[in-house]
Parts: C-alpha cells; structure tokens; sequence
C-alpha cells in the first residue's frame, strides 16, 4: 500500500539539512531503485524553486510500504528525523487516484 510521508522542519534547520542531505537521498534512491518511491521532495519556505537561504518548510514522500508500522520505522529512521530537521513526521494511508 502506498503511504504519505509528511513532515515539517524544524526552526533553523537549513544547515542539518544541508548536511544530512546525501544520506537521505540514499535512501530515497533506494526506495526508487526497488520501484516503491512515487515521489520524493521539499517545501519550499517561499514561493520558488531554488529558496536559498529562506529554506524549507518540510517535505513529502509517497512510497509503498508493507504496512503502516513499515512506514512509521522508515520515516522515523530517515537522517533528517535523526539530524533533527524534522520537528514533526506524520505517516498517513495514501489512496493514488491520478495519475
């Protein structure tokens, strides 16, 4: 079943961000590489693509996962929950209508 991943950074986190970016984006391309990963990305602070230093306000991942607890300890394994970016995760059922 595919599960939404949201999750909102905490004050000031750009620079754990920064730091503990590779490693979660290995994991993300691992979900991707074993066909899990629908999509993957960060919220924008402002109203653009590249916010520089006005940062992020969180993220999205929809993936498939065996069960809402499979979710839950992925998400809460994620280097940016463990960095401390994240200030809060919520894994949700996730129903893809379209496309």
């Amino acid at each position: 079943m595919l599960y939404a991943i949201l999750a909102e950074d905490a004050a000031n986190s750009l620079e754990a961000r920064r730091t503990a970016r590779p490693d979660h984006l290995k994991r993300l391309q691992a979900l991707r590489d074993h066909g899990r990963l629908v999509l993957a990305g960060p919220h924008p602070t402002i109203d653009a693509a590249e916010p520089g230093i006005a940062g992020f306000s969180g993220s999205l991942i929809v993936a498939e996962f065996p069960s809402l607890t499979a979710a839950e300890d992925w998400a809460s394994a994620d280097p940016y929950v463990t960095a401390g970016v994240y200030a809060k995760v919520l894994v949700k059922p996730f129903r893809r209508v379209m496309p």
